[in-house]
């Protein structure tokens, strides 16, 4: 996959196949003609050193708007020049997904193997382009949706899929506004990070202390962390999903993120608590961040925030 970046100037054309999945041949077409515009719309755009242009690509504001702000934290490349995929059902209509990338952050001069990402459009059920987010592996979507338990259950779980992904790919696209929406007014902001504790022997030893923010609290830090970084890539690499037993409309997620930051970074535990009384605007409850390290030792499994840590009633 990667001896094709030795040969990326000449921006050979893209061609996207959706194998099965998406039954109207109206629509399968559609899908395939506007991801292929995107891509080859990407990579053109990456050899010529310019913004993307959306004048053809026949896309809502609100995509082209996601798909700029993205490009300029970073800049990305389409590494095939052959998308053969599965197309996926969802809720709302359908997907590609495992489209691979190569991201340029702002600054940085060569593309290398540790930058590799992947992307999923989100399509309507007519075929037109809903979303464009940098994605989980497959493998982790899978496992997510394997475990439902009901049709409900399934339909929760593409959507809290759904809104992973944008989440992750708001920090990397340093999308306040978005992150704005998703907490709730009274979230809960939980950060931990190691401190050495002293002893009265004199001696110390490593644990994690928690601070507690507010929503504004928060995004007031975390708009100074946009401010003042060149690019932000954040990474899902394990994804646990549980439903509470009692309250149906509540889901705990918790997962291991890697952040990367021309400046920083840290690997840790995220918790997310999802009320999906609204599902046309699910929102977080709840923010946890904790060090998947205490000195060299692992985080204790018992110690990783869960939905059985918080009361929900």
């Amino acid at each position: 996959m990667f001896l094709l970046l030795a040969s990326v100037t000449h921006a050979a054309d893209i061609t996207v196949t959706i194998t099965d999945g998406v039954d109207n041949a109206a629509v399968k077409q559609r899908m395939e003609t506007a991801t292929a515009r995107i891509l080859n719309e990407v990579n053109a755009a990456q050899v010529a050193g310019r913004n993307l242009n959306f004048a053809f690509l026949g896309l809502s504001q609100r995509v082209q708007q996601s798909m700029a702000m993205l490009w300029e934290n970073a800049p990305f490349i389409c590494t095939d020049e052959e998308i053969i995929e599965h197309g996926i059902t969802t809720g709302s209509g359908y997907q590609i997904r495992n489209i691979p990338l190569l991201m340029k952050p702002t600054g940085e001069r060569e593309f290398n193997e540790d930058e590799y990402q992947e992307a999923v459009i989100s399509f309507d059920q007519a075929g037109e382009v809903e979303s464009f987010y940098l994605t989980i592996s497959m493998n982790l979507y899978m496992k997510v949706i394997r475990d439902n338990r009901e049709l409900t259950d399934l339909r929760r779980r593409q959507m809290i899929l759904d809104y992973v992904e944008q989440f992750r790919t708001s920090y990397n696209q340093k999308d306040i506004n978005f992150l704005e929406q998703v907490f709730s007014d009274d979230a809960l902001i939980i950060t931990g990070k190691v401190i050495q504790q002293r002893h009265g022997d004199g001696m110390t030893s490593p644990k994690v202390q928690y601070n507690k923010q507010t929503k504004q609290q928060y995004l007031s830090n975390l708009r100074r962390v946009f401010q003042n970084t060149k690019y932000i890539k954040v990474n899902f690499d394990d994804i646990e999903v549980m439903r509470h037993p009692v309250n149906p409309d509540f889901y705990g997620v918790t997962l291991h993120q890697g952040w990367t930051s021309n400046t920083y970074h840290d690997e840790g535990y995220v918790f997310l608590l999802w009320d999906f009384r609204n599902e046309n605007a699910p929102q977080i409850h709840v923010r946890t961040w904790q060090p998947d390290k205490i000195g060299k030792k692992a985080l204790p499994k018992d110690e990783i925030f869960t939905l059985d840590d918080f009361n929900i009633e």
